[in-house]
């Protein structure tokens, strides 16, 4: 029998993807999210005045798959996208995949902060109007859906929410070749008209806040 030496098994190893992933990294993440906080706020709960959104308790993988999509170009690319062209320049800063790994984790652990609705709209309306087309997949009581791609909409600014579905709607987002989610977002967008879109914003606000 022929042995084989440790450095061969790790050859094997790396080749064969047989290595287990790097543990996401929290206090990485921390100090990644430091060049972030001027916008974001010092615990990830945003800024409606910079049209930064709340970014604490979203999903790991959502937060993956934006940062992913800025750094790549997928978002942020078109003229109207202004907030985006910014994003795509922080993601630009993040190393690799395991940066953004650590910088999601670490939001992912943060909790989601209280919110209170900016907008005017009838919730007793948009909460039909939510269970028949946003429900299935961003979740019965808006809190994401991990199975379908869809983030936690709960405790996040509404004027936030209002900017993006009409950037949807506009094409401003969605509209980029590759990205599958922001194609279905942009058809479900097309939907709602204005009136409808802040009755649904309104019951996303008044949901219970855990």
């Amino acid at each position: 029998m022929i042995a084989t030496h440790p450095a061969h098994l790790l050859l094997i190893a790396l080749l064969s993807g047989a290595l287990p992933a790097m543990a996401d990294d929290l206090s990485h993440g921390k100090a990644l999210f430091s060049a972030c906080s001027s916008c974001h706020g010092e615990q990830a709960q945003g800024s409606p005045a910079l049209a930064a959104p709340v970014l604490a308790g979203q999903q790991q993988s959502y937060l993956i798959r934006q940062l992913g999509n800025f750094k790549s170009g997928l978002r942020g690319s078109n003229p109207g996208d202004s907030a985006g062209a910014q994003m795509q320049a922080m993601a630009a800063t993040l190393s690799d995949e395991q940066a953004i790994a650590d910088l999601s984790a670490y939001l992912a652990s943060l909790p989601p902060p209280a919110s209170k609705p900016s907008l005017s709209g009838n919730a007793a309306l948009g909460s039909r109007l939510y269970q028949a087309k946003c429900g299935a997949c961003h979740g019965g009581q808006a809190e994401g859906n991990l199975a379908m791609h869809s983030p936690r909409l709960r405790q996040q600014f509404d004027s936030y929410l209002l900017l993006q579905v009409n950037h949807f709607k506009q094409g401003i987002r969605g509209s980029a070749p590759g990205d599958r989610y922001g194609k279905q977002m942009k058809m479900m967008a097309a939907t709602v008209n204005d009136q409808e879109l802040l009755d649904v914003l309104a019951h996303i606000s008044n949901l219970p806040q855990p």
